[in-house]
């Protein structure tokens, strides 16, 4: 299945953070927050101006972000859990 999302909406797949922390000590799943990290799957066209005129989203496919810890709505899309969003509710792209 495709999945589009519209005007100025994101499709963000969460990027797994490490399960042990930097001293060796394995953290166990019930203790682990939901990482506020993704990847970007799919983009909308834009949001809409006063004047009608489509406005670009500052972010594109591939790009890595960070968005707050309750952003978004997650859905699944091909058995796959993933999380929809405003592009204001993403914090910044991380630039390697």
């Amino acid at each position: 299945m495709k999945f589009r999302p519209l005007h100025d909406r994101v499709l963000v797949r969460r990027v797994d953070e490490d399960t042990k922390t930097a001293g060796g000590i394995i953290i166990p799943d019930t203790a682990q927050e939901k990482p506020s990290e993704g990847e970007i799957i799919s983009v909308g066209p834009g949001g809409r101006g006063e004047d009608g005129s489509v406005q670009a989203l500052d972010v594109k496919k591939g790009d890595r972000v960070l968005f707050g810890k309750w952003s978004g709505t997650e859905i699944r899309v091909d058995g796959e859990e993933l999380l929809i969003m405003k592009e204001s509710d993403i914090m910044g792209v991380i630039e390697k």
